[in-house]
């Protein structure tokens, strides 16, 4: 299997160009040293943590599972009682992290420390015109997210067969393609369109090392392309999930309460849900985030096969069939 330089694996380091996005109760050190191990860039969810002493800690216990590169996720939140993120830019430079995936509202005051620290900084993105005020603010690179991705898709809509070359045409920095990303088919056609590469967050879910519990891996492996639904939307904050019978249940009030819908109408189906799901499996707790992409995955391997699997078939998509199209 040859190695694949692109502008990404050159920025972080990393031997291929495949990212492991920042997932709640899923990016911990386990998780992103499982996927550095094997050669791409794993992500340690640093809201997950919440503190910074946690957050320290669980950067420590990643350096001692890897020596190769990982990076941290930085969500900013609109919230009252925002986390400590000072505290949390501090912890993220103490501990020797280079690599930072920042995302949700604009990362603008943080990155100062990080450039002066030799931080390289990654913002997730929901369109090309925040992909381009990424940039223009100092991001070194983008991550742009489809609307077939889990968790937050934006509010345009618009798939990655057209958000990527759109990107691709406007972007100077290099970005990679999220949402939808499942294997090597998916790695080609991202890098056939533009991207330098791509950021996977469900399929790595479904992974031995995923440290989250058996029936959340079982249930992304049964589920097809149709069973994730958009919540939230009359709140501008749209969000994909899996489909659950708390998730019908909120749907079913946002379509009673029509305009009138306030987060405290479906406070019990979306908040504090995660350790319920991730950690004890309770898989109708309420609602948690999940790709369209669930349709692609049917088996449960470990990272290091995944990203083996996925470069070996690029390889061959590229070398025989792309090439061998132009023989004739």
């Amino acid at each position: 299997m040859q190695a694949m330089k692109t502008r990404i694996t050159e920025m972080f380091g990393i031997e291929h160009p495949i990212i492991q996005g920042g997932m709640h109760y899923v990016g911990l050190a386990e998780m992103a040293a499982a996927v550095s191990n094997a050669g791409g860039l794993g992500i340690i969810t640093g809201l997950t943590q919440g503190t910074p002493e946690k957050l320290a800690n669980e950067i420590a216990r990643c350096k001692d599972m890897t020596e190769k590169p990982f990076g941290v996720n930085l969500t900013f939140l609109p919230t009252v009682n925002a986390p400590d993120y000072p505290g949390l830019v501090r912890v993220i430079i103490e501990g020797g992290v280079k690599i930072v995936e920042t995302a949700g509202n604009n990362p603008q005051q943080v990155l100062p420390f990080f450039k002066d620290a030799g931080v390289k900084v990654i913002h997730k993105c929901t369109s090309v015109r925040h992909s381009l005020k990424a940039q223009s603010i100092g991001c070194d690179a983008v991550s742009v997210d489809g609307f077939e991705c889990g968790g937050h898709p934006g509010e345009d809509d618009i798939p990655n067969m057209i958000l990527l070359p759109r990107a691709a045409d406007e972007l100077e920095i290099p970005f990679v393609a999220s949402g939808g990303m499942a294997d090597a088919r998916s790695l080609v056609a991202s890098l056939a369109m533009g991207a330098d590469g791509m950021n996977m967050g469900t399929r790595f879910i479904a992974t031995k090392e995923a440290p989250v519990h058996e029936n959340v891996k079982k249930a992304i492996v049964a589920a097809s392309e149709l069973d994730t639904r958009l919540v939230m939307r009359p709140l501008r904050n749209t969000e994909r999930v899996m489909t659950n019978d708390a998730v019908e249940r909120l749907l079913e009030k946002e379509r009673k309460l029509g305009a009138d819908l306030k987060f405290e109408d479906i406070i019990e189906e979306v908040a504090g849900v995660y350790p319920r799901i991730m950690t004890e499996g309770d898989m109708d707790a309420g609602a948690w985030s999940c790709g369209m992409v669930a349709g692609l995955i049917d088996d449960i391997p470990t990272c290091k096969e995944l990203i083996d699997g996925i470069m070996a078939e690029a390889e061959s998509l590229i070398r025989q069939r792309l090439t061998g199209l132009l023989a004739a």
